[in-house]
């Protein structure tokens, strides 16, 4: 049985060929595809500790059950769909609602169990009856809105968190990774990300040398006098131990709270298998369900034993959409070295101490990437925004989704952000075409047929196929 373990090696294993792609099933070399995979480690670093932080879980459990869940859906989907699963952030503010209501951190994971076996059976459904079943829902213009506001979404994280650490410092590596990215050549330019954050690290480590600490918010947000590299925690943190297990507890109230977010994880999920399709020019539509339910395995294993939910990480399509590199042994290397960080706090100590200011530089590009494979789905379905029935649900979904907007149903219930802007753009669509006069959906907006669902005075069906 192929588990997609296998990788042909690319060229000669070191420089691709100008314009070339390394797709899922090959690989560079083996050291250039471990640095690749500790790219992707450090890419999904970030977010992996913040989550569990706000969600006042373990971190270094998170890394770990990351690196597990990584390699499960990687086996799952055999090895067709390069994917990272992080921890997701779309249930810290579920945390937040259970743990105000008194609930524990079993209590937040017993409930983000369920959402992932409710996950899971959705894959289950899509594998049967078909990926038509998500595509009639999501079509091109749903599909590319939400990729869109899933990326645009985490803007904010870099506005408000990251970039007011350290302005010059965000800007300075803002610029040398725009460099990299872009003039340097071969093995290198796939790897600027993680140049970028070596670049960053030894400069604010020079700026502590030469210009001594800054006055600027921290990673709390409040405004002190600080060192830009601080190694403290490093020093504190052991070479190796256990993270924190605990199993989860079951509380209807608590369940009910978090179940919703399961729209926001199929969207995600369908988000991620079309954008890594666009990359790789693969058709994945056959591996949508097991990616859904593979990503539900996931976050019950990881809950489970104590850590956060995990979902496929929009973080590392920018960086393939950078590198280039759809490599699914990449991936694999990544899960290995996140299950060995979880075990060495140490080293997660000296990941999690990069910069704000560094952070903010990375994220800038990153994010952008993330949002910009949502307007090329349009391009390629050649979506038509002129259309109204397109215009005006991805328009208010994507602003929702940005300006994390929130809706408050009940005192314990509200959808915000990437769940509330995916509702209105999925439901906001399909109401929409309801009423819609017939001019405005002459065709059928599938996303596997990568047809406009609305080309006034255009070629029709039959004579596009023609051409």
């Amino acid at each position: 049985m192929d588990l997609g373990v296998r990788w042909k090696l690319h060229g000669d294993g070191r420089t691709p060929a100008p314009g070339a792609v390394v797709r899922p099933d090959e690989r560079l070399s083996w050291p250039r595809t471990a640095g690749l995979g500790a790219q992707h480690v450090v890419a999904m670093f970030g977010a992996s500790f913040v989550a569990p932080v706000l969600m006042g879980l373990d971190p270094n459990l998170a890394i770990m059950m990351s690196g597990v869940a990584t390699m499960v859906f990687l086996l799952a989907t055999r090895g067709r769909v390069p994917s990272y699963l992080g921890c997701s952030l779309s249930f810290v503010g579920v945390a937040a609602v259970i743990r105000a209501d008194g609930g524990s951190s079993a209590t937040v994971t017993g409930a983000v169990f369920v959402v992932g076996g409710a996950l899971f059976l959705v894959g289950l459904a899509v594998r049967k009856f078909g990926a038509r079943i998500i595509h009639a829902a999501m079509p091109p213009v749903v599909t590319g809105a939400v990729v869109m506001l899933i990326g645009f979404n985490l803007a904010p994280v870099t506005a408000s968190t990251y970039w007011p650490q350290d302005q010059w410092t965000a800007l300075f590596v803002m610029l040398f990774t725009g460099l990299a990215v872009v003039c340097l050549r071969g093995f290198w330019s796939r790897i600027a990300i993680f140049l970028g954050l070596i670049f960053g690290y030894v400069l604010s480590w020079a700026q502590d040398r030469i210009f001594g600490q800054i006055h600027s918010a921290d990673a709390s947000g409040k405004v002190t006098d600080h060192w830009r590299l601080d190694l403290s925690g490093v020093g504190r943190a052991d070479w190796i131990g256990l993270p924190d297990f605990h199993g989860p507890s079951f509380e209807w109230s608590a369940i009910l709270v978090a179940l919703p977010v399961v729209i926001a994880l199929i969207a995600e999920n369908a988000g991620h298998v079309k954008a890594v399709g666009e990359m790789t020019g693969d058709n994945l539509d056959d591996k949508l369900g097991t990616a859904i339910s593979a990503d539900g395995v996931g976050s019950m294993l990881s809950t489970a034993v104590g850590g956060p939910p995990n979902t496929t990480y929009s973080e590392n399509i920018g960086v393939m959409a950078a590198t280039r590199v759809y490599s699914t042994a990449a991936y694999w290397a990544a899960a290995c070295f996140a299950l060995l960080f979880g075990l060495c706090p140490k080293f997660g100590a000296v990941v999690a101490a990069i910069p704000g200011g560094v952070l903010g530089g990375i994220t800038v590009i990153l994010y952008g990437m993330i949002g910009l494979l949502g307007a090329q789905i349009w391009l390629n379905a050649k979506v038509d925004l002129r259309n109204p029935l397109n215009l005006v649900p991805a328009a208010a979904g994507i602003i929702i989704g940005v300006g994390n907007v929130s809706m408050e149903f009940t005192d314990t219930f509200s959808l915000s952000g990437i769940a509330l802007g995916t509702v209105v753009v999925i439901t906001g669509y399909h109401a929409l075409r309801a009423f819609a006069p017939a001019h405005l959906k002459t065709q059928k907006p599938l996303l596997d047929e990568g047809t406009s669902s609305y080309d006034p005075g255009g070629p029709g069906e039959d004579q596009r196929a023609k051409s």
